[in-house]
């Protein structure tokens, strides 16, 4: 009985439990289309058709607003950061496929876009005034003696 020893018997216990919870995947949340860039390799610019794109990647997430030849996919992975971000999450891959097809449904042109190319897109200044969610003179009114009134407490 000298091979049984209390103690030893807990350590080992111990261990065993905190390596059975030790992962040896990264937590990762998928959106999209995984393997993006594979798969768009798989497209031939003049070769492949619209058929061809929905065989590979499935249904587009989204088409042009001007153009229904333009489909938009999209690949995005987060992932758990390591001991010094505390957990938080952090994107690792963020990539947008674009696809110009002609009038005939043939493959035209398609663009990858990583996280690091869109950092480079321009983006227009210019903001819409919506006339439906202005408040009017009443609800403006009233709103401000609310706050007035309840501000006090």
């Amino acid at each position: 009985m000298f091979f049984f020893n209390k103690h030893r018997f807990i350590n080992i216990i111990f261990i065993f439990f905190i390596l059975n919870n030790c992962q040896l995947q990264e937590p990762t949340k998928n959106h999209g289309v995984l393997f993006l860039e594979n798969r768009a390799n798989k497209l031939v610019i003049n070769n492949s058709n619209k058929n061809d794109a929905t065989k590979v990647l499935g249904v587009p997430h989204s088409t042009s607003i001007d153009d229904e030849d333009e489909w938009i996919y999209i690949e995005r992975i987060l992932t758990k950061g390591e001991f010094h971000k505390l957990g938080q999450t952090i994107l690792k891959t963020n990539n947008v496929l674009v696809l110009n097809f002609d009038k005939y449904g043939v493959l035209k042109n398609k663009r990858l876009l990583s996280k690091d190319d869109k950092n480079e897109l321009a983006f227009s200044e210019k903001k819409t005034n919506n006339n439906l969610t202005q408040k009017s003179f009443v609800e403006k009114f009233l709103s401000s003696v609310k706050s007035k009134m309840y501000g006090n407490k």
